[in-house]
């Protein structure tokens, strides 16, 4: 999975990208701090993991990642080169999904690129530059396929009518999210990278003395909350500042901080809940002595391609999974005691891969 952190300058983008990543980036109270992405790769929170390690013990331990991108920030008229908008928008095509940081505090010593705090200003600010990139992608691509349909190829016709259906809607000020496509339609959008077709994640930017719920009276957010339902976005809300000071301890010294905070999860967490959720991902694992290892797949995927993710190999020649659920191992103590009650089971090329499955392949080429 890998998210690209956005919004206007001075929102907190490369406060949180530091504390998530631990990554260092620099951050300061001017606009366009950030000029190259700053690339981290996080570690995915997978208590299970630690478990398993210990249960078999594992002479090492791998979680899933996320490749997280810290990319400029954006101004009005960036998809016409303002600001750094050409470098935001090459960046943002290579995400699969956005992490839009939104300021939801207010605070005279931080100066604001708008004069003010407005939540949703801010977003349309942003939706309107992805929009306006993306009307010039719809309109070489309708040039491109009414150049090929000269010869009568019916298919480049229907790759011009649907690239007019997306341009109608950009021209509305909508992204094209927000159209339905048909199963067909999608084909024709598969090698092209449209911005506003990339699900969206909002990091609601609160004040530190807001994080145990506060946050739930404060009208910024309420405001953000409405835009990103009414959206389909998933929101979280995270204070960059306080997840800069959990990025510097220690995992027990992390646990008391939450507590006193009243919190029972940091934003890190909730940010790799929510990317979940939206892309469709889920986790299985592998586990032995040598390594415990947790994989990402896409919610529906079948064992032969869940496979193929440790190496096509395994998927080329596989003959079945050996599969125990996380919930039914810890219930049994041990894989001999899941394998006498009939709860490590046999699956073949039709099953469907769950969350937590713990997975031994068999496979043969």
């Amino acid at each position: 999975m890998k998210l690209g952190i956005v919004g206007l300058p001075n929102v907190g983008k490369s406060t949180l990208f530091n504390a998530i990543t631990k990554a260092g980036a620099e951050s300061a109270n001017y606009p366009f701090c950030t000029i190259e992405p700053n690339v981290g790769i996080v570690n995915v929170p997978d208590p299970r993991l630690d478990v398993l390690t210990k249960l078999n013990s594992s002479e090492k331990t791998v979680p899933a990642i996320i490749e997280i991108v810290d990319i400029a920030g954006l101004v009005k008229g960036a998809s016409k080169g303002e600001g750094l908008g050409n470098k935001f928008l090459s960046h943002i095509r290579e995400v699969d999904a956005i992490l839009h940081v939104v300021r939801c505090f207010d605070d005279k010593n931080i100066v604001h690129v708008d004069g003010s705090v407005d939540p949703i200003r801010d977003v349309e600010t942003i939706n309107l530059e992805l929009i306006f990139a993306d009307l010039e992608t719809v309109e070489k691509r309708i040039d491109r396929a009414k150049k090929m349909s000269k010869g009568g190829d019916k298919k480049f016709l229907e790759e011009a009518k649907v690239y007019e259906k997306i341009k109608e809607v950009l021209e509305g000020g909508k992204p094209a999210n927000s159209i339905d496509f048909a199963k067909e339609e999608t084909e024709f959008l598969k090698d092209v990278s449209l911005l506003t077709l990339k699900p969206v994640i909002f990091a609601a930017n609160i004040s530190e003395d807001e994080v145990a719920g506060e946050y739930e009276n404060n009208e910024n957010y309420q405001k953000l909350a409405q835009y990103a339902k009414e959206h389909n976005s998933e929101i979280i809300p995270v204070s960059a500042k306080i997840e800069e000071e959990i990025a510097q301890l220690d995992d027990e010294e992390k646990a008391v901080f939450l507590e006193e905070l009243g919190l029972t999860e940091s934003g890190l967490d909730k940010l790799v809940k929510a990317g979940y959720k939206l892309l469709g991902l889920i986790s299985y694992i592998t586990s032995g002595t040598m390594e415990t290892k947790a994989w990402t797949i896409v919610n529906g995927t079948k064992a032969p391609q869940a496979a193929g993710k440790i190496h096509s190999d395994f998927e080329r020649g596989f003959i079945r999974a050996e599969v125990v659920s996380y919930d039914d191992l810890m219930a049994c103590g041990t894989m001999v005691a899941a394998k006498e009650k009939g709860l490590v089971r046999s699956e073949g090329k039709e099953y469907v891969v769950k969350d937590g499955d713990i997975i031994l392949f068999r496979f043969n080429v």
